[in-house]
């Protein structure tokens, strides 16, 4: 029984736990403010699901997802994911997270920055371009022509098949960008962002994607 861990039980977090619970998954609910304020959520998700601290959680994954703002990457007790594959659901707003030179001048991408900070852990960028209502909602099953496709980014390949077992299992088709430093392509304001695509469209429209310092 693989063990899905949410740092994170926002709108994305949330979501992505429910849809582990209806596919089999044990969940373990986490975020910033502790256990004791996730009661409703697990209530809701059932027997399977339990809450706990944000290291307990990493610590009791084996594939922990990281869906909390990008200014609240530092906070993270980076032991606690050694040897995890950790997938990060974050885009960068300046506006919520200040700026960061790094990220303003197109030098790396946020993914990157929290495998920097997770050295020991595998990072893969995935669910960063769905909206949080169409996790649950747009999961069709293997083989439909329509199924949509989520894209991936990383740098380690079993991480990277991990993920997409994942997607598959959740009800969705894989693309892989490459390393993590693809992962731009389907940031805020790409042709990837938002819409439902299937895998070909979805290839197409990274193939698309610009840099914001060439949309300007």
């Amino acid at each position: 029984m693989t063990t899905l861990a949410l740092v994170g039980a926002g709108h994305i977090g949330s979501q992505i736990a429910r849809l582990g619970v209806a596919r089999g998954y044990d969940v373990v609910v986490s975020n910033s403010r502790g256990p004791e304020t996730l009661g409703e959520l697990v209530a809701e998700l059932g027997p399977s699901a339990r809450a706990a601290t944000v290291e307990e959680a990493a610590r009791a994954g084996d594939i922990v997802v990281v869906t909390i703002p990008f200014r609240s990457i530092e906070s993270l007790p980076a032991d606690a994911f050694a040897g995890k594959v950790v997938v990060d659901t974050n885009n960068y707003y300046p506006q919520r997270d200040g700026h960061v030179a790094e990220l303003d001048d197109e030098s790396t991408t946020v993914s990157e920055l929290l495998q920097r900070h997770l050295p020991d852990a595998h990072v893969v960028k995935a669910f960063n371009h769905i909206y949080s209502s169409a996790i649950v909602t747009d999961a069709l099953p293997s083989g439909d022509p329509e199924r949509r496709a989520l894209a991936i980014a990383g740098d380690d390949a079993e991480a990277k098949a991990a993920v997409t077992a994942l997607l598959d299992d959740f009800g969705f088709d894989a693309v892989d960008l490459g390393p993590l430093s693809e992962g731009w392509r389907v940031q805020r304001e790409t042709p990837a962002y938002g819409p439902r695509l299937t895998a070909p469209e979805l290839r197409r429209a990274a193939a698309d994607a610009k840099r914001y310092r060439d949309m300007r």
